[in-house]
């Protein structure tokens, strides 16, 4: 039986966010489940093993490190920008409104790619649940429809009922790995524990480029905690401590599962084990150090897991729709918010509608839903999201030239050009083995790619309508909120 707060009985006269309502576990919480751990380990992983050998785990490593000196600018600039806007109010506030603008279509493909997509996912790992528990072959399509009916449920909740979900998902989860660590760990692997993976001469081989790009997008979505900035307890705390804490733990856990794996194996053994049944590594090593139940339980979670990372990433578009009908680029009526729920709740269906669109599309069509609507779907908004980390980190040393601030060079200038030299790097390793994200022919691939530069050129222009035909709207794009009514000083 729910209970109904006095806040929920009598709503403002004009519903808003709830103020408040998450801290840096709750923030770090709807991070860290977007990420997927546990999908990310058993389904992509055994890959990066393949592709890039034992030094694997320090790939996850290095990408972790990349992300946390992002973060450092990131972070610094959170503490200024109170916009709800989150990344396209960042690159606006540094880059000018037609970057900005061009950033915010680009973040609505990122974050929709990346979570539509992952409806395919939900299919495929429902069916292979039911198979492993039960021998039955089920179709994948009324998996992906429950989820999406699921997950805007979820959505049109409150976001501490949202925490509340996610917090228990990743708990299980990320319980489901320690579990194979704690076997492999007390029975000393294979050929007892080794530190090889983190030689310099199994990390720097040919294979590292790949292993890096697995890794880079095995953390997607850790930059929306300042998505949930007005919902926050003490924002210009929380918010970075959630970051931090989502980076470091995401970097640390993924290299220590990943090590785990291969001394479940042995170093001589394990690429020869993932090359044989990749989906199966994990399985096989939890069966082998735990017990049969555990792998029974393994399948179970990825399922949770999946519905997990779904969830986290429809109530980042909701927010992302709901600043920009507020700002006047979309329209009015996704930026009501539920009087008793305080949820961008219109957004949050019309999120669904576009899912169950996609989907259905993917079904008629007789597309594989892993191979297809996973992949395709998931890859060009991967890239946007790269993209826009990119531009964040741009964004702030131009920034704070125009601000008058105490923050020192390092973290102002410093560490966000080290950062975007690295990000540009990620973007490229990941262009140059699209392939191996995909699966698909090079025609596809190319559309894939060009996908997120053409939806930013498609903001640009959207940029000059809106200055020529609707100023006001132009003029006030990402102000904060304390100046949205001229928004005079952001830079045109």
């Amino acid at each position: 039986m729910s209970v109904t707060t006095p806040e929920e009985r009598t709503p403002p006269a004009t519903a808003t966010l709830r103020s408040g309502s998450l801290g840096t576990a709750d923030i770090a919480f709807f991070v860290v489940s977007a990420a997927a751990p546990l999908t990310v380990m058993a389904g992509v992983a055994p890959l990066a093993i393949l592709l890039g050998g034992v030094g694997a785990p320090a790939g996850y490593l290095i990408a972790g490190i990349t992300l946390a000196v992002f973060a450092v600018g990131f972070t610094t600039m959170s503490r200024y920008v109170k916009s709800g806007g989150a990344f396209y109010a960042y690159i606006t506030r540094g880059l000018g409104r037609p970057v900005g603008i061009g950033a915010a279509l680009l973040a609505l493909l990122g974050y929709n790619g990346m979570e539509i997509g992952v409806y395919g996912l939900l299919g495929t790992a429902s069916q292979d649940t039911v198979h492993a528990l039960f021998g039955t072959e089920v179709p994948w399509l009324p998996f992906a429809l429950a989820g999406l009916v699921v997950i805007g449920y979820g959505g049109y909740r409150s976001i501490d009922f949202g925490a509340k979900v996610l917090g228990v998902l990743l708990l299980a989860e990320t319980g489901i790995l320690v579990l194979l660590a704690g076997g492999v760990l007390i029975k000393g692997g294979a050929h007892g524990l080794s530190g090889a993976s983190f030689a310099p001469g199994n990390v720097f081989v040919s294979g590292t480029a790949v292993v890096l790009a697995f890794a880079f997008a095995a953390f997607t979505g850790f930059e929306s905690t300042v998505i949930y900035r007005r919902e926050a307890r003490s924002p210009e705390r929380t918010v970075p401590r959630a970051t931090y804490a989502a980076i470091g733990f995401l970097g640390l856990f993924y290299a220590f599962v990943v090590w785990i794996v291969i001394q479940a194996f042995g170093d001589e053994d394990v690429i020869a084990a993932a090359a044989k049944d990749p989906g199966g590594l994990f399985f096989s090593a939890i069966t082998t150090y735990v017990g049969g139940w555990a792998a029974d339980l393994m399948h179970v979670f990825i399922v949770t897991s999946v519905l997990a990372s779904l969830l986290a990433f429809h109530n980042a578009i909701n927010r992302y729709a709901l600043a920009l009908a507020e700002e006047g680029v979309l329209p009015k009526t996704l930026g009501r918010i539920h009087p008793r729920h305080r949820s961008p709740y219109v957004a949050g269906i019309a999120q669904t509608v576009l899912g169950a669109v996609v989907v259905l599309g993917f079904w008629a069509a007789g597309a594989d839903p892993y191979g297809q609507l996973l992949l395709w779907v998931n890859t060009p908004g991967m890239i946007g999201l790269f993209v826009l980390q990119l531009l964040a980190a741009l964004a702030v040393p131009c920034y704070f030239r125009r601000v008058r601030h105490r923050e020192g060079a390092l973290r102002t200038v410093v560490a966000p050009l080290v950062a975007a030299v690295l990000l540009a790097t990620a973007i490229g390793l990941v262009i140059t083995h699209i392939d191996l994200f995909t699966g698909a022919s090079d025609t596809v691939n190319t559309v894939l790619i060009a996908l997120a530069p053409a939806v930013f050129v498609a903001g640009l222009v959207l940029a000059w309508w809106l200055r020529r035909e609707r100023p006001q709207v132009y003029a006030g794009f990402a102000a904060e909120p304390d100046e949205r009514a001229t928004a005079s000083d952001s830079p045109a």
